[in-house]
């Protein structure tokens, strides 16, 4: 009976956001910096390229939801995104770059770029964990935000996190 009881407390708690440990991405705009960290040591520091002049790659607390191993950006000319980690509905992903020279720097268009070796290396590693077992923390200030832009902290709803972001570029374009 108190076996029963306990699998259905540590249900309830991973439904709650509780998981055990699993993988841990943080994200230093400001260092240009990833670390990753697994089961709660830090095992992984690589140079990343986060958004340049007129991009913002947003800053909070974030979930993997897809997984790409071969994915071409629609909006940038079919530039490839090889081992796409997407975290916000808007397009937003971690991916491997071929423009080893500028990581390091912000200058990609929101996303977070990574040497496509490691990128190739952390889409396993969250394969392996578990996209409910990984997070994503972006730290800093946007590199700086296209006019206009605006960041929205995100709500939750059924347990599932929520971002306004595009919402409110919809309601101001189209809705009004």
């Amino acid at each position: 009976m108190w076996r029963s009881g306990l699998a259905g407390a540590l249900l309830l708690l991973a439904e709650c956001g509780f998981a055990p440990a699993g993988v841990l991405i943080s994200i230093d705009i400001s260092a240009q910096q990833m670390t990753v960290s697994v089961d709660g040591a830090s095992r992984y520091t690589w140079p990343v390229s986060t958004g340049g002049q007129g991009y913002s790659t947003p800053a909070g607390s974030f979930r993997p939801f897809r997984l790409e191993a071969e994915h071409y950006s629609r909006e940038w000319d079919d530039a490839p995104m090889p081992h796409s980690i997407f975290f916000t509905e808007r397009g937003h992903a971690i991916h491997g770059t071929s423009h080893r020279a500028a990581l390091g720097t912000p200058a990609s268009h929101g996303c977070v770029r990574l040497d496509e070796e490691n990128a190739a290396f952390l889409f396993a590693l969250i394969k392996e964990h578990g996209m409910k077992r990984t997070r994503i923390e972006i730290d800093g200030p946007p590199a700086e935000m296209a006019e206009g832009e605006e960041f929205y902290d995100p709500i939750e709803i059924g347990g599932r996190e929520i971002r306004l972001d595009g919402f409110a570029r919809w309601l101001r374009n189209f809705g009004g």
